[in-house]
């Protein structure tokens, strides 16, 4: 029924047949899941960001196509206090919010907007929140709630942003996501008419595509930004995310020129893709984990001894070579060796169900103790297969007397539920963000992201302070040896057992020009072409 969801679409852009690639200019993006809205700031997935982020918005810095560099976005310049606590942002002049059936804007970009942007996630009291209550999770895991003291508009053109402390990512951080700039004079709109909550289902933003329409779990249409504020970056008239979950079919669409572009294929398919004359298959390490998060604050997990035995039942070496079949490398660590501070002196515990069944046997766990283990739905750059993950460790615990019971939801349900705190153990995982280390020790294990992307729940005052001392600093080295300091700490405690670090290999068709893999993990199709 999916399959066949796109031939009206087809028809109205006049794409061709199934033999057939859709016209220059046009182009379909076989994605693996619907977004939960289109306002980046309340989401954390690559799937809801792909939709809206990196297709309708821009934000003040950005990064570079396919890489880690941050460059000027709607701020075209900045100034960093000698303190390195006060960032003054110089706007772009001429950038244009786009026109659409339920807005027109009557003027530029300014600093009304960014204004808007970031008091609408500092103050919880905020009018537009009142109206549309909202939680943005990424600005307080970060703690860019608590550390931003001041947001002054200083004229029409410049912002200023003053923080309480030192943080060495401010700038990395503000070309994330779920910083996206939104239109002022949008919100005022629907406020007025009582719509608030339209700002998450009809974006508006100054980015590279145009919100066209969304029918959920089919497609996603957008049109090329015409009046794009940076000449040459939108090549294509239309972009069209064509949604499936299932790996295969998006293989057999991307095959047969249905879509032009697809994500995270089946390992099992690799070859298959590389050796097609129609595909290229562009292939680069992955700055990624896949991992076990176990919730500390249900029972019997809040256990330390509980969660070194289910750590120590895992067999990583038999999962890698069934999900990740050659595209995977061993996890031990928190983070992936690639991202600087990583330390190598961490190690694992080892597969070792016999001492796993002592452990458990001392903490008084009864042998067919059951928990529930969550899987994904979808795949993602960080897990190809999560179904077969959670069947192997199904197997794995219950060698050592637990008995998992396989659970899992839509993929913007299982995240929401997930952060709720309703799961035992999940799979889960993390590309990262901006190239920092506070984005996987900071967002993923903090005190702060408790009720965000820390999935485990774990609070620990000592990581905490490490980290925390760690991003005050500017100074690499010393802020390394914190954060060095704090990944030994998180492996004692074992909140997450670390499964892989994965390939990352996006499938195009031999049509596609210029696609840049992102090392965020994300998709992105500003500068890119279908000729």
């Amino acid at each position: 029924m999916r399959r066949n969801a796109l031939s009206p679409l087809l028809l109205a852009i006049t794409l061709a047949g199934a033999s057939s690639a859709a016209t220059a200019g046009n182009m379909i993006f076989c994605s693996e899941g619907s977004p939960a809205g289109f306002d980046p700031g309340q989401y954390t997935t690559g799937t809801d960001f792909d939709a809206a982020a990196e297709t309708v918005f821009n934000r003040l810095t950005q990064f570079e196509r396919g890489g880690t560099t941050v460059e000027p976005g709607l701020a075209e310049k900045w100034t960093i206090s000698d303190d390195a606590r006060v960032y003054t942002f110089h706007l772009r002049a001429g950038v244009k919010f786009h026109s659409t059936d339920y807005f027109k804007p009557s003027r530029d970009f300014n600093a009304d907007d960014v204004m808007f942007t970031f008091e609408r996630m500092l103050k919880a009291d905020h009018p537009f929140r009142t109206a549309y209550p909202s939680e943005f999770p990424y600005f307080t895991d970060m703690g860019m709630d608590a550390n931003i003291a001041k947001l002054e508009k200083v004229d029409a053109m410049t912002v200023r942003f003053t923080l309480n402390t030192v943080d060495a990512a401010f700038i990395q951080n503000l070309a994330m996501s779920f910083a996206s700039i939104h239109s002022a004079e949008y919100a005022d709109q629907l406020l007025k008419a009582g719509k608030a909550s339209d700002i998450n289902t009809k974006p508006i933003g100054t980015g590279p595509f145009v919100f066209g329409r969304y029918q959920k779990d089919a497609q996603i249409r957008f049109k090329g930004n015409k009046d794009y504020w940076k000449a040459g970056d939108v090549k294509l008239d239309n972009l069209i995310f064509a949604i499936n979950t299932d790996a295969s079919v998006r293989y057999q669409k991307l095959k047969t020129g249905e879509c032009q572009a697809t994500l995270n294929p089946r390992p099992a398919d690799l070859a298959a893709m590389k050796a097609d004359p129609n595909l290229k298959v562009i292939e680069q390490p992955g700055f990624n984990l896949g991992y076990i998060a176990y919730n500390v604050t249900h029972a019997p997990l809040d256990k330390l001894e509980v969660r070194q035995a289910l750590d120590m039942a895992v067999n990583k070496d038999a999962i890698i070579e069934a999900v990740y079949q050659g595209a995977g490398q061993k996890a031990v660590n928190s983070l992936p060796p690639t991202q600087w501070s990583y330390d190598p002196n961490v190690q694992d515990a080892g597969y070792n169900p016999a001492k796993a069944m002592e452990l458990l046997k001392a903490a008084g766990i009864a042998e067919g103790t059951e928990i529930t283990l969550w899987a994904m739905p979808v795949q993602r750059p960080y897990n190809p297969n999560a179904k077969l993950m959670a069947e192997m460790l199904q197997a794995d615990w219950a060698k050592v007397g637990i008995k998992a019971k396989i659970v899992t939801y839509e993929w913007g349900e299982y995240i929401k539920r997930a952060k709720a705190g309703e799961h035992d153990a999940m799979l889960i995982g993390w590309t990262g963000d901006n190239g920092d280390p506070d984005n996987w020790l900071g967002v993923l294990y903090s005190c702060d992201a408790v009720d965000g992307n820390n999935f485990a729940k774990w609070c620990n005052a000592e990581f905490d302070q490490l980290i925390k001392d760690g991003k005050r600093l500017t100074d690499k080295e010393q802020r390394s040896a914190l954060y060095m300091k704090a990944q030994h700490v998180l492996k004692s405690q074992v909140p997450i057992t670390p499964i892989a670090h994965s390939t990352v290999n996006q499938p195009v068709r031999l049509s596609v020009d210029d696609f840049k893999v992102s090392p965020f993990g994300l998709n992105s199709f500003y500068g890119v072409d279908n000729k």
